[in-house]
């Protein structure tokens, strides 16, 4: 499946790693099947509403098949889920759908847990990319996923769900980055031992809320305004062969780096 067999001193460290992070917010974090997807059904509800919780045979086909199926609970209450499913475009990977953390247990870890998790169950099944959209706008997203975890933005998707109708984007366009994240690459284990992250090089720069959640739900203009004002932006620096980094207050866009497979990284789309 892979070009090499992934280095099983890797592996271990990766398990401890995961093992490490439930424990340090006080959650297990188990693969679930059968009647217990309810779980995860039970946190995508109340994370996004009743429109983006996915249907039993669909979580239970995905277990079956291989594609982990992930809850964390405290005690006997759901506190997160996590599932995603294979895919091949530009090399093998597993793409990471929907992580969702249970109300009250946010900020807490859950998140990191569940994506350290992920990235053990990859590395031990020899796959060595994770890959996932957000959206760019929000700024805790951006955040945990390009400085926490050390991934990379490989490509933007103005709208890329189309209309949604869930209760955070409804309203809003579904503009994404997607990242890549290399599972056993230095700058991600740099990233994950809380190493001193590299300075971002300077670069033409485009500033985000700190809170675009309040805005559209305080000023939906204004956030519709800010949405299409930075997908000009985007798909300018994209177009011109850079890739966002984070910041603090928003992106820092400079000079793409080649994938691990050799292939152009991330195109602008829409």
């Amino acid at each position: 499946m892979t070009d090499s067999p992934v280095d099983q001193n890797i592996v271990a460290a990766a398990w401890e790693h995961a093992r490490r992070a439930a424990a340090d917010c006080g959650i297990e974090v188990r693969e679930i099947t059968g009647t217990d997807v309810e779980v995860a059904q039970e946190v995508v509800r109340e994370a996004w509403g009743a429109q983006q919780v996915p249907q039993s045979n669909l979580l239970q086909a995905l277990s079956h098949a291989g594609n982990a199926v992930l809850a964390a609970v405290q005690g006997s209450r759901p506190a997160g889920a996590s599932f995603g499913f294979l895919g091949w475009s530009g090399g093998l990977h597993l793409h990471s759908h929907m992580t969702a953390v249970a109300r009250g247990q946010q900020s807490r870890g859950v998140g990191y847990a569940l994506k350290s998790w992920q990235r053990a169950l990859c590395l031990e099944h020899g796959i060595r990319e994770m890959r996932w959209t957000y959206d760019p706008l929000i700024a805790r997203n951006a955040h945990f996923n390009l400085v926490k975890l050390g991934a990379r933005v490989q490509a933007f998707f103005p709208d890329f769900y189309g209309a949604m109708d869930d209760t955070v984007n409804s309203g809003d366009h579904s503009d994404r980055f997607e990242v890549s994240w290399q599972l056993d690459s230095d700058g991600t284990m740099a990233a994950l031992q809380r190493r001193d992250p590299r300075a971002v090089p300077a670069g033409p720069s485009v500033a985000i809320p700190s809170d675009f959640d309040a805005l559209r739900r305080e000023s939906p203009a204004a956030a519709r305004a800010l949405r299409l004002a930075t997908r000009q932006e985007f798909t300018r620096h994209f177009s011109a062969g850079l890739r966002p980094e984070w910041g603090g207050d928003g992106y820092v866009f400079v000079a793409a780096e080649p994938s691990r497979h050799g292939d152009k990284v991330g195109s602008a789309h829409g």
